[in-house]
């Protein structure tokens, strides 16, 4: 767990850091540096998805339109957003003043636990203690989240719990995984996440809002097609 409780210190951390920063900048200046991360998330997305190249394209192509299906049945970014909303009734200004929480929370979420540093991080720190993949993800994040909490405020901050959760499980569970997530299913896994990453990308850049919540169960949906078909 050294790893995960790593990263959700630079979350932290740098929350802090663009919370005090970014109530000095203009909105253009804040725009600017959201208009920012979201072009080197989209370079990230990209590199990522090109992992497809390691796979059959179809693995991913199918993870995604069957994730998406499956989300938006369930209505996962929905949740999320329900979730962001509860803490901002809960804790934004008694003025009524307009509050990103939400925003913050689910974009965050969704960008520091989206990916294959995640996964394959939080199983190598698992199964050998080795954390440093998940330390150069904790840099990553911690810049990241400077970035977005000067816009979107403190919301970002409430990701640390989502991070806990997801590379918290991951890594208790790494064992389950070890014989799994090998070959074209890691890269499956890679692509599929490396999409969704470009999804968020869009909406940083104010292009369009894909609900990328929705597509996470691709993440699970993608390797699960490589094993099956690898069954025939």
């Amino acid at each position: 767990m050294t790893g995960t409780l790593l990263n959700i210190a630079t979350v932290l951390a740098g929350t802090g850091i663009g919370i005090s920063v970014g109530g000095r900048l203009s909105h253009s200046a804040q725009q600017r540096v959201l208009a920012g991360l979201g072009m080197v998330t989209l370079v990230i997305g990209i590199e990522l998805a090109l992992g497809w190249r390691d796979t059959n394209p179809l693995y991913v192509l199918g993870g995604i339109l069957l994730g998406g299906l499956v989300g938006e049945a369930i209505g996962i970014e929905r949740r999320l957003e329900a979730l962001g909303d509860l803490a901002q009734r809960r804790l934004a200004p008694a003025d009524g003043g307009h509050s990103t929480v939400s925003e913050g929370f689910v974009t965050a979420s969704l960008l520091f636990c989206v990916g294959s540093l995640t996964v394959v991080g939080s199983i190598q720190d698992g199964l050998t203690g080795d954390y440093s993949t998940l330390a150069t993800k904790a840099v990553l994040d911690g810049f990241a989240a400077v970035a977005l909490a000067s816009t979107l405020g403190w919301g970002v901050g409430l990701s640390a719990l989502t991070i806990l959760l997801v590379q918290g499980s991951l890594t208790l569970g790494a064992g389950l995984f070890d014989d799994i997530l090998q070959g074209e299913a890691l890269a499956a896994l890679t692509s599929a996440g490396g999409v969704t990453i470009i999804g968020i990308a869009l909406k940083l850049l104010d292009l369009k809002d894909v609900k990328v919540g929705n597509f996470l169960p691709a993440l699970v949906i993608a390797p699960a097609l490589v094993g099956l078909f690898s069954l025939f």
